[in-house]
C-alpha cells in the first residue's frame, strides 16, 4: 500500500538536493539524490534500486509486472545545471522558495527536470494509495547524468533491455506551448556542436607595426562567422538542407494555430527581452524553432580582454558554434560539411583548427498514434484545453536512444511553463503545472490501459 505524501513537502525535500552533475565536488550529493529517490519509491510501494555507473547512479523503480497488463516506461534525471552566477538568483538556488504571489517554486533542478519527473511520481503514488494497484504496469527510470550528455545510459539500456521493456515510453522534459497552453512534443531537433581556432602569428603583434600587413585572426574568425548565413537568414553551408526532411500540411496548420491562440510572437518577444524577432525568411517563429535547422554562434573571442587600450593585432581567435537540426539530418555529415566550408573560406596568412563536440540525432514521432491520442485526452482532460502539436526547437539526445533500442512510442508530455528559465538563474515551475501534472499521470495510466 502506498504511503500517501505531502507533494509541496516531498517536492521541497527533492529540490534542497545540489545534484550538480557536471561538478565532481557534488558527488556525494548527487549519490544522496539518488538514494533518495530509492527509498521514496520504496515508501510508496514500488521495487526500487539504485544502479552504480561507472558516473552517477541510475535510479529503476518498477511495479510486480503483470503480463495482462500494458507496460509504461516513465524516464526523468534527477541531476541538474549548475546554478551560477549566483548573485543572480532571487533567493539561494538549493533553499526552495515559493513565491505565493506567483504561484511559483524557485530553485535550481524545479522544472529541469524534478518538479515534472516527481508530479509523475506522486500520480502513481495517489492511485497506489486510493486502489492499491495500477491500470498499467509502471517502470520509472531516472537517471543522473542528462545534463552531461547521458555518458552511461545507453549501455545501461542495453544490458537492462528485457527488464525495461515496455509499450510506451513518456518523459516530460520538455515544456508547455506559449502561452502556457498544454502541448505533445512530438519532434525535438538535434544537435551538433564544434569550436574552431583561427590562428595567425607565433605571438601578439603590435598593431602599429604589423597592422595591414599579416592576416588578423578575429577579423578572420568574424568573416567566417558571417559567411555562414545570407542577409536572409538561410545557411550558406553547401548540401546543409540537402535531407532536411519537410513538414506535412497538417503540421504547417497545426504551428498556425499555435501561432493564432498563443500569440507566439509577442510572447517569445518578452521572454527573450528584444524589440524584434529575426530568423529564415519565409517561415513562421514557431515553424523556425521547431521545423527548421540553425547555427548559432555560441562564443567567440581572442585578443586582449582588459580595461583600456591594448593595440595587438592577436595571434589567434576562437568560435564555437552549434548546429540544431531537424529529421533526417545526420549530425557527422553536418559537422564535416561545415568544416570543409569553413577551410574553404579561409584567407592565406592563417591556419584553421577545428575540434568537434558533441552531436545527437533529431527525433520525428507519430502524435496521432493511439498512444498518442490517449496522452492528448489526458491533457485536456488534466488542463482543461485541448493540446496543441509542438515541435521543440531543444535537443534530448536521448530520446533517439530510447527510440532505437526499443523501437516503441514516446510521449513528450511538457510540464515546464515557458518563463521557467531552465538553465538560468532564478529557475522556476508554476505550481499548478506541478498539480496538474499528478492529475496527469493519473488519468494517463488510465488512457494507456484502455
Amino acid at each position: 500500500m502506498s504511503t500517501l505524501l505531502d507533494p509541496i513537502g516531498t517536492l521541497v525535500e527533492y529540490l534542497r538536493f545540489p545534484s550538480i552533475s557536471t561538478q565532481q565536488e557534488h558527488a556525494p550529493q548527487v549519490r544522496a539524490c539518488a538514494e533518495w529517490l530509492e527509498s521514496l519509491f520504496k515508501k510508496i510501494g514500488l521495487n526500487a534500486i539504485a544502479y552504480p555507473t561507472e558516473g552517477h547512479p541510475i535510479v529503476v523503480a518498477k511495479t510486480i509486472p503483470d503480463p495482462k497488463k500494458k507496460t509504461l516506461l516513465i524516464y526523468g534525471h534527477y541531476d541538474v545545471q549548475p546554478p551560477e552566477p549566483l548573485e543572480e538568483w532571487k533567493s539561494p538556488p538549493f533553499q526552495p522558495h515559493i513565491d505565493t504571489k506567483e504561484e511559483r517554486i524557485y530553485a535550481r533542478g524545479s522544472s529541469d527536470n524534478k518538479a515534472p519527473t516527481l508530479a509523475h511520481i506522486l500520480g502513481v503514488a495517489k492511485i497506489l494509495q486510493k486502489k492499491g494497484n495500477l491500470p498499467v504496469n509502471v517502470i520509472f527510470l531516472i537517471e543522473g547524468e542528462e545534463e552531461i550528455g547521458s555518458p552511461h545510459l545507453d549501455h545501461f539500456l542495453q544490458e537492462h533491455q528485457a527488464e525495461l521493456a515496455s509499450d510506451v515510453i513518456v518523459i516530460s522534459d520538455t515544456g508547455m506551448a506559449p502561452g502556457n497552453l498544454p502541448a505533445i512534443t512530438y519532434a525535438l531537433r538535434g544537435i551538433a556542436a564544434m569550436e574552431f581556432i583561427v590562428r595567425g602569428p607565433a605571438h601578439d603583434l603590435h598593431s602599429g607595426l604589423f597592422g595591414g600587413a599579416v592576416a588578423n585572426p578575429l577579423t578572420v574568425a568574424a568573416r567566417l562567422i558571417a559567411s555562414l548565413h545570407d542577409e536572409n537568414g538561410h545557411i550558406l553551408i553547401p548540401g546543409f538542407y540537402d535531407d532536411l526532411q519537410p513538414q506535412e500540411a497538417w503540421e504547417s496548420e497545426a504551428s498556425k494555430a499555435l501561432e493564432q491562440v498563443s500569440q507566439a510572437d509577442q510572447y517569445i518577444k518578452e521572454l527573450a527581452g528584444v524589440e524584434e524577432l529575426f530568423g529564415e525568411t519565409g517561415f513562421s517563429t514557431c515553424e523556425r524553432i521547431g521545423a527548421r535547422p540553425s547555427v548559432e554562434v555560441n562564443g567567440f573571442g581572442g585578443g586582449y580582454q582588459g580595461t583600456g587600450t591594448k593595440t595587438i593585432l592577436p595571434k589567434e581567435a576562437f568560435v564555437k558554434l552549434s548546429f540544431r537540426l531537424v529529421a533526417n539530418q545526420n549530425p557527422k555529415i553536418i559537422l564535416e560539411q561545415a568544416a570543409n566550408y569553413l577551410r574553404n573560406q579561409l584567407p592565406p596568412g592563417v591556419s584553421l583548427d577545428i575540434i568537434f563536440g558533441h552531436y545527437g540525432e533529431a527525433c520525428l514521432m507519430n502524435p496521432n498514434s493511439s498512444y498518442g491520442k490517449a496522452a492528448q485526452e489526458a491533457l485536456k482532460e488534466s488542463f482543461g484545453t485541448e493540446p496543441f502539436l509542438l515541435r521543440d526547437g531543444a535537443s534530448i539526445p536521448i530520446v533517439a536512444q530510447f527510440k532505437k533500442i526499443f523501437g516503441v512510442d514516446i510521449l513528450l508530455i511538457g510540464l515546464a511553463n515557458p518563463d521557467c528559465g531552465m538553465h538560468s538563474p532564478n529557475e522556476n515551475m508554476l505550481l499548478k503545472n506541478f498539480f496538474n501534472g499528478i492529475k496527469l499521470n493519473q488519468i494517463l495510466l488510465e488512457r494507456l490501459a484502455q
